[in-house]
């Protein structure tokens, strides 16, 4: 099994959090997003994971570092990671086609800006399965249109008339991918655009207009990283679900002075707290330093130093000085704030 991790953009709707940071590494609960994501599929497709592709965007922006980041996790996975460029932001179908070389056997492509709990039993009888997650507002989605049979038998983007409230999440498994990379092809040699892009929901027609079936899969819980209020939304659920699993711990090498934890809160290494309320649903990346605040739901990256704050739902980047009041900040990487 391969997993192919499309994540070329530069997730301009969470600035300024990824003005330095590729928008997958940013860190949700202690973990950057991609590493969550690749690490929940590995432990629910009960089949061993044989290489992890991860198409990238400029290597100005995703460097060296991203590529060791990237390759520790496939190999920690015992997975070969394999590293490719889109050099154009021409759309998710040309994305996964710049990954060619690792089109074939069964793989799941996932788009590297969401998490999920979800099911992966695989049907069988079905040569791909789209996850879905039922919502509200279909006509803000694209959705699943179904027969009888229960088989998908289109994609609609955004339906201005109600099609079904089954919204596609990113994430789709493909019994032999190379049945989708013959199609993509197809759609890159005859110029196939919608909104100025190649799409792989045009690759994924194809494959239907031959009769492969396809079905759905469902998620219990789709969290999006789109932008600072949704990533910290999921910060909190994230922390939820591993309370549960008994997952959180404070490390050792955090020292915890004169304050108060309401847990569910991540710790990351070499934290220090003097005088501060923290929690429920706060996150505190490696070496970060607070004396004198309260900061609840909220995602404090590492190497940050913070004073006199009252923070509420906020995203505060990496290597961060701030000293002042606030209750919603959004603060990008190495910003310098003394109010």
């Amino acid at each position: 099994m391969k997993i192919i991790v499309p994540m070329a953009g530069r997730g301009s709707r969470l600035r300024p959090h990824t003005l330095m940071v590729p928008k997958p590494l940013v860190s949700v609960a202690g973990q950057p997003i991609v590493n969550r994501l690749v690490k929940d599929i590995a432990g629910v497709v009960k089949e061993k994971i044989d290489e992890v592709a991860f198409i990238l965007g400029d290597p100005a922006f995703f460097g060296e570092d991203v590529i060791e980041n990237l390759t520790e996790l496939a190999e920690g996975l015992g997975a070969k990671a394999s590293i490719y460029r889109q050099d154009q932001p021409l759309g998710t179908g040309h994305a996964i086609m710049c990954a060619k070389d690792s089109l074939s056997g069964p793989a799941v492509i996932a788009y590297a800006d969401t998490l999920i709990q979800a099911d992966f039993d695989l049907d069988p009888t079905a040569d791909s399965v789209i996850w879905v997650k039922k919502v509200e507002h279909p006509e803000a989605y694209g959705v699943v249109q179904l027969n009888e049979n229960k088989e998908i038998i289109e994609l609609v983007e955004k339906p201005s008339n109600f099609v079904s409230d089954l919204a596609v999440i990113g994430i789709y498994y493909f019994k032999e991918v190379s049945q989708l990379k013959s199609e993509l092809q197809y759609v890159l040699d005859n110029n196939i655009i919608h909104g100025g892009e190649y799409q792989i929901n045009d690759g994924i027609k194809g494959m239907m207009a031959k009769g492969k079936v396809f079905k759905t899969g469902q998620v219990e819980q789709w969290m999006d990283c789109g932008n600072k209020k949704v990533t910290v939304e999921t910060n909190q659920q994230v922390l939820k679900n591993e309370a549960k699993k008994g997952k959180q711990r404070i490390p050792d090498s955090a020292i915890i002075e004169n304050s108060v934890i309401i847990k569910p809160c991540f710790i990351g290494e070499d934290v220090k707290l003097t005088n501060v309320v923290l929690g429920p649903y706060a996150s505190i990346g490696n070496g970060t330093v607070i004396k004198d605040s309260v900061i609840k739901n909220s995602i404090i990256q590492h190497s940050t130093s913070l004073k006199n704050a009252i923070l509420k739902d906020s995203m505060i980047g990496s290597n961060v000085n701030y000293d002042g009041l606030a209750r919603d900040l959004s603060l990008g990487d190495y910003t310098n704030i003394n109010g």
